[in-house]
């Protein structure tokens, strides 16, 4: 079933089912983004593709600014032609719910066991659908995620009660719950309000932000730099919350095509601007320190929406920016 619906509309699972839901175990427990207002003289009256992929296409909304029928008396003040209104991004899905493929979660469908309404189908962490079921902390996982290392080190040959390895279990534990702390993490509680009404509708650039992320193929680290861009239509957002975006969606298991996308459709929901560009180049450490291990090979990928695709000297611009020193 095909439909347009503003991206402020959506909640933030909404919005991350909509690019790619392997990434999200947690998804169920995002809060709901925030209905942000837009540029006023923008509408949804129509659309334009700006993306390829059918099932999340990024589309502009044209203005419709005068209602049918309407007749105003011109003046010489009038005839001066009003300045151009950069229009607001929208998303128009057309995908149906896929058939799973083996790679995703199956959750046995039990019969409910509490009258209170709700929805616990895509919940991972529980198999008899309590509705008054909570998923456990990243904390309560520790001893299992320890266990788990503990039979790494003695598959690969290791005495796990040698000096040197004793509390390597505990440690490990805790430090892949870091390199994936993004999964505890939401675009709602990360931008805290730090949008602000502003008549700027000139480029915003934040380049070189540090990245640091994990293979989900190999489970190795890539890390790199991202450099986000976007053109503001009367809202702008704190800068260091570009930085958090980055953060949100870098400290998950990623590829970097993904990642790249995520980081755009973040910022797009955050403020609704005409456009966004994101450039993300990351050295893989899965091509590095095995397989071909090319240590010089770097990989750089890019999202544009909005004005940055369709506009070559919108995006001339922000490629300048980005690449000079």
């Amino acid at each position: 079933m095909s439909f347009t619906r503003q991206l402020s509309e959506m909640s933030a699972s909404e919005l991350n089912d909509a690019i790619d839901d392997t990434n999200f175990p947690q998804a169920h427990i995002l809060s709901r983004g925030r209905n942000n207002s837009v540029c006023s003289t923008s509408s949804t009256s129509g659309t334009s593709s700006l993306a390829a992929p059918a099932e999340d296409v990024l589309a502009t909304s044209t203005a419709t600014p005068t209602p049918t029928g309407a007749v105003q008396a011109t003046t010489a003040a009038d005839e001066v032609a009003p300045s151009p209104v950069r229009p607001r991004l929208v998303l128009k899905s057309s995908s149906s719910i896929a058939e799973n493929d083996g790679t995703q979660p199956i959750t046995p469908m039990t019969p409910r066991t509490s009258t209170t309404p709700g929805r616990h189908e895509n919940c991972t962490f529980h198999h008899d659908l309590e509705l008054d079921h909570k998923p456990p902390t990243r904390e309560a996982l520790l001893p299992d995620m320890a266990r788990s290392y503990r039979l790494l080190l003695g598959g690969l040959g290791e005495n796990p009660d040698r000096q040197g390895l004793i509390k390597t279990p505990e440690r490990a534990a805790k430090a892949m719950l870091y390199f994936t702390k993004g999964y505890d993490q939401n675009l709602e509680d990360v931008l805290n309000g730090a949008v602000f009404d502003e008549d700027h509708d000139e480029m915003v650039v934040v380049k070189d932000i540090e990245m640091f992320s994990m293979c989900e193929h190999h489970l190795v680290p890539f890390y790199g730099k991202v450099s986000i861009g976007y053109l503001p239509c009367n809202k702008i957002l704190g800068l260091s919350k570009l930085a958090r975006i980055v953060e949100i969606f870098s400290r998950r298991l990623q590829v970097q095509e993904r990642l790249t996308k995520q980081i755009a459709v973040a910022v797009t929901q955050a403020v609704q601007p005409a456009g966004v560009a994101v450039v993300v180049e990351g050295v893989h450490m899965c091509m590095v320190m095995r397989g071909v291990q090319k240590i010089n090979s770097k990989t750089v990928t890019s999202t544009m929406l909005g004005v940055f695709r369709d506009d070559p000297k919108t995006r001339e611009e922000f490629l300048n920016l980005v690449n000079s020193k």
